[in-house]
């Protein structure tokens, strides 16, 4: 089983989280943020992967500490489920619809942690929730996952479906790349031998 429990403590944030990239898709989340637990349940029923998380955060000033630590958690624990990276796909990708909001994701785990982000939301905020907030959660991911990871809104109005198919996306695209390849078990995809 490729499961890890990261366990994160700042003065802004106290996160336990813990992920399974072998699990059924369920999930319980308790951020202190009500779209991101919405948006990480989404994820992880896409993925196919359990999620737990619990986070204790300063959203009294604002969102923007728990959400970014969430995603250097989830990080965290993801580089570690991942281990050596043998036997799997190592890329995902998906262009994935939501109503009107039509979104690409492309995915290689690759050790290098970069992310291209380019989405367009019509509201700076759905409901209390600041849209700029899903680009800081994946640049907290990318940096601790050590992965490269494309998201780009190819159409979208509303910015709800915009945020809800990038999750989703990202769910798909990351389960693609993290599954079991039959043709290299026991083999990193990589000339060099290791990623």
């Amino acid at each position: 089983m490729r499961v890890a429990t990261v366990k994160r403590e700042t003065a802004e944030t106290q996160i336990e989280l813990t992920l399974n990239l072998d699990g059924a898709g369920n999930s319980i989340i308790h951020t202190g943020v009500g779209f991101l637990d919405h948006m990480l349940t989404l994820f992880a029923r896409h993925a196919g992967y359990d999620l737990n998380v619990t986070c204790v955060g300063d959203t009294q000033v604002d969102d923007h500490h728990s959400v970014e630590d969430v995603g250097i958690a989830l990080g965290q624990a993801f580089y570690q489920a991942v281990g050596d990276k043998a036997g799997i796909y190592r890329y995902g990708d998906i262009i994935l619809p939501m109503d009107e909001a039509l979104i690409l994701c492309a995915i290689d785990i690759s050790g290098r942690g970069c992310l291209r982000y380019n989405a367009d939301y019509p509201s700076e905020k759905i409901g209390t929730f600041d849209t700029e907030l899903v680009k800081e959660f994946f640049l907290g991911f990318v940096r601790k996952a050590e992965i490269t990871l494309h998201i780009l809104e190819l159409d979208g109005e509303n910015s709800h479906h915009i945020a809800e198919g990038i999750f989703k996306a990202f769910g798909h695209a990351l389960s693609k790349a993290t599954a079991k390849d039959a043709a290299n078990e026991g083999k990193v995809l990589s000339t060099k031998g290791v990623l």
